[in-house]
Parts: C-alpha cells; sequence; structure tokens
C-alpha cells in the first residue's frame, strides 16, 4: 500500500477565464500556470488542489458517519450510527465498503489522510429534467448518470416533460433500456395528464408499476381534473407530485413582487400566486386522503401551511429547491439568467422560514431540479431566458456552506432532507451509506468538473468548499 495526498492540476488559461464575470477577480501565477481567483476567494486558494486525481482503490482513513444506516462490508452489511468512525475502501468502480479487517485491503491499495471526510447514505432527488429523449445537445442520459454519481445522489426523479412525455407505455420502453445500461439511477416519473397538456388523465394503472409517481411537473389548472386524479391513484400507492400556482397571478412574475422587484425594474411575482393555489389543494387532499406531495415551495406562508395540513393528519409532504435556500430576490442585482426559476426566488425572510420549516419537519425534503439549458438559451435578457439551473454536483457543497457551516442546520438535518425523507416520499428504502463528502475540499467550478454539456450555474467559474469525493 502506498500513501497519497493528490497532486496539482490546472486547467487551461482561456478554460480558467471561462464563466469569471467579476471585475474584482485577480490572475496569479503558480508552477508555470496562470490560475484566476474569483472575487472573495480563499487567500490560501493556491495552497489547495484545483482538482484532485485520486487514485482507485482507496482506503480513506477514520472517516465519520454523518447519518444512520446499513453500509457494505465485503461479508454482507452492517448497521451504523451517527457519530461513529469508519474505515472506507472504494474500488476502480467507486463502490463504497467498510473496511472491518485490514487484511481485506486489496494490494496497492492508496491510503488517503485527510481530515473531516464524512460518510452519508446516498442522496436522493425527488425531481430533475433529463435532456435526452429530446433535447441530447443539452445532457445526455451518460452525462446525466456521471454528474449524479459525481454529487452523490444514489437516485434521481426525473421528470415526465421530455420529448417524447412519460404518458404512456411506449415511452416508458427508452428509460427501461436506461436501467439495463446504468442501474436504477434515473427513476422516471409518469404524467399526470396526456402530453402533459392539462385536459385528459393518463392510464395511470398501465404506468404505475414502471414510475415513482406522478406529476404534470408543471402547475395544473383545472381543479376538477386534480380531484379525479388523486381518486384514481389512492389504491395505485404512488405519490401525486403537484406544483402549486396560480397562473393568472403568477403571470409574466420573474421576481419575488416586492422592494427588490421595483428597484431591479422586474415584473413581480406575488407570493399570493403560490400560497392561493397551494391552500385549494391542499382542500382536495382533505377531501380525498390521497397521499399528495408538493413541490418548490418558495413562500414563509406555504411553510404554515404544510405545517396545518400535517397537524391535521393530512397525507402531505414537501419540498423545496436548493437555490431558494441560498439565493433570494436581492441576489437578482446582477440580472444573471442562471437565476432565472419558477417559481422565482422569494425574499429573505422566505429563504429563513423554508431552512426552518426543514428544521421542523415542516418542509420534508430538499430537491435539485437539475435543468440543463443550453448556452445560446441563456445568453439571453433575464426576463426571457428559460428557467432553470443545472446543480447535481454542485448542490451538497454549497448547501453545507450556506446551512451548515452557519449553524443554520446540522449536518444530520441537512443530510436526512438530501436522502433519507426524500427516499420516503417516493415510498423507496433508505439508500446505504455509500457518500463520502470532505467538506474542507477546496476547488474550481470549471468545465472539467462538471459532467453536463451544459453549463448554466451561476457558480461557473467560482472557487467552493467542500466535494463529494465518492
Amino acid at each position: 500500500m502506498q500513501k497519497y495526498f493528490g497532486e496539482w492540476r490546472f486547467a487551461p488559461l482561456s478554460k480558467i477565464f471561462l464563466g469569471f464575470k467579476s471585475a474584482q477577480s485577480t490572475v496569479k501565477y503558480k508552477e508555470n500556470c496562470f490560475v484566476m481567483l474569483p472575487e472573495n476567494s480563499p487567500e490560501n486558494f493556491l495552497e489547495q488542489p484545483l482538482t484532485h486525481s485520486t487514485l482507485y482503490p482507496a482506503l480513506f482513513k477514520q472517516i465519520q458517519v454523518i447519518n444512520s444506516g446499513s453500509a457494505k462490508t465485503i461479508a454482507g452489511t452492517i448497521p451504523l450510527a451517527a457519530g461513529d468512525v469508519v474505515d472506507v475502501l472504494v474500488d476502480r468502480d467507486r463502490q463504497v465498503q467498510i473496511v472491518q479487517d485490514p487484511s481485506q485491503i486489496p494490494e496497492n491499495t492508496n491510503i488517503i489522510e485527510r481530515s473531516g471526510i464524512l460518510l452519508g447514505t446516498g442522496a436522493v432527488d425527488l425531481h430533475s429534467t433529463s435532456g435526452e429523449p429530446g433535447h441530447e445537445s443539452r445532457e445526455t442520459i451518460a452525462e446525466l448518470v456521471q454528474a449524479a454519481k459525481n454529487g452523490g445522489f444514489a437516485k434521481v426523479g426525473i421528470l415526465p416533460h421530455t420529448q417524447p412525455a412519460i404518458d404512456d407505455i411506449a415511452a416508458l420502453e427508452f428509460w427501461r433500456n436506461v436501467q439495463q445500461k446504468y442501474g436504477a439511477v434515473l427513476q422516471p416519473w409518469g404524467a399526470i395528464t396526456k402530453g402533459l397538456e392539462g385536459k385528459q388523465l393518463t392510464d395511470m394503472a398501465e404506468l404505475a408499476p414502471s414510475v415513482i409517481g406522478f406529476t404534470d411537473s408543471k402547475p395544473l389548472a383545472n381543479l376538477l381534473l386534480v380531484r379525479r386524479a388523486m381518486e384514481y391513484l389512492q389504491p395505485l400507492g404512488k405519490p401525486i407530485a403537484l406544483f402549486p400556482q396560480n397562473l393568472e397571478l403568477a403571470s409574466g412574475g420573474v421576481i419575488r413582487e416586492g422592494k427588490w422587484s421595483l428597484q431591479y425594474g422586474m415584473t413581480g411575482y406575488p407570493a399570493a400566486a403560490e400560497t392561493s393555489a397551494l391552500a385549494a389543494l391542499i382542500e382536495l387532499v382533505r377531501l380525498t386522503k390521497a397521499p399528495t406531495h408538493f413541490l418548490r415551495l418558495s413562500t414563509a406562508q406555504s411553510v404554515e401551511l404544510i405545517a396545518q395540513a400535517k397537524n391535521d393528519g393530512l397525507p402531505v409532504t414537501a419540498s423545496t429547491t436548493w437555490l431558494h435556500l441560498c439565493h433570494c430576490d436581492r441576489d437578482l442585482d446582477t440580472y444573471d439568467p442562471n437565476l432565472r426559476l419558477n417559481p422565482p426566488l422569494g425574499s429573505e425572510s422566505d429563504r429563513l422560514a423554508l431552512i426552518a420549516g426543514i428544521k421542523s419537519g415542516a418542509i420534508d425534503s430538499i430537491a435539485i431540479d437539475h435543468t440543463p439549458c443550453a448556452y445560446e438559451e441563456k445568453v439571453v435578457p433575464f426576463e426571457v431566458a428559460p428557467v432553470g439551473a443545472i446543480g447535481l454536483e454542485l448542490a451538497i457543497p454549497i448547501l453545507w456552506q450556506n446551512l451548515v457551516t452557519t449553524e443554520l442546520l446540522t449536518a444530520n438535518e441537512l443530510w436526512q432532507a438530501l436522502s433519507i425523507n426524500p427516499a420516503k416520499c417516493l415510498g423507496m428504502s433508505v439508500p446505504q451509506l455509500s457518500t463520502l463528502f470532505d467538506p474542507n475540499y477546496h476547488w474550481l467550478v470549471s468545465d472539467q468538473e462538471i459532467a453536463s454539456t451544459s453549463k448554466n450555474s451561476s457558480y461557473m467559474g467560482r472557487s467552493l468548499i467542500g466535494k463529494v469525493v465518492s
């Protein structure tokens, strides 16, 4: 066995400059390479590796477990509790095993001696968008699977708005082939209505065995149709996921209505566009008793409505997206189209209420809502840019820095919302302890670090602290 600490790698100058927008950025020279440092980057950034090239198999020593779960060993599986300290072997296929007997370590295994690395259950993303089929130029299945693995996600729910939509058995044949080739990482949602047009229900009984649940991934205005879908789904044992939004009130809004929408001169989106729709949908749950998940919540009032529904014993769960926990409407001063979301970013008080909702259990899960967009699609004015941003490879380190480092959430609370709770929302078994995360690792978000062809993220070109190791 040999000790291994990592090595320096520098991207070409043209690649390093890509994505930096701040005039405050500086260029420094080190070992025959130019490195561009973003504004407010750590003073010791150049003392950290830009890309860590770990050789596998690798043994990570003295790893602390973030949350309770089961873990693979050579002999089978064992239960571990939060706070346990173990040695973790990662093989050439990036599979994680707990080492109980040092004699089981293969020859030529690299020993990684970096303190502070953590082990958690595999993350589960409730909903994201796949470029393929239909928009392979944005992102292929292979790239999406790699992005999920790079980001520590064991499962990713795929929204049905692919082309063709996932609204019949024929469309599901594509996803069966994907799972045969890549395993069960990508899990499709089935459409509630044919063609996602909000007019006619799909044959949900036929789709149910092959999907994780049903959603149209956009607001449904016809409440009678929603009621029929809830009643139809009850005996099938699959959740329905609804995006609460009153389309008339939301019309044209790209930023939360208020102080910053006025200051930035952008069309406001009133909080009532979400809460009025959510209140009506909760009443349908009260009527039908159908297990329902509410996705993309973004307001403080929505947290209160969900908490009350849970107190009333209604079978509801809820999620928000990672960007709504890390940003607010004030951050749109740059008019960055990569922060154009649906629903738009809320106020700072909304953001803090969502975080408090995760802590209290009103909000069950954090979704990534990974949405690849081509470069030319996003190089347009903010108000006409398509909504969405990539995030599978970025979410865990950025959430950690924004929520755990700042002590707004504990490490266990964050991991619960990223892994165990979303699995429960989908009726899945809890993933095994399989994600290694180094919260102290400094790296640069460059083209080479992102698996997707699409790079639509406001974090491109920025230095981050924290990275999934395996």
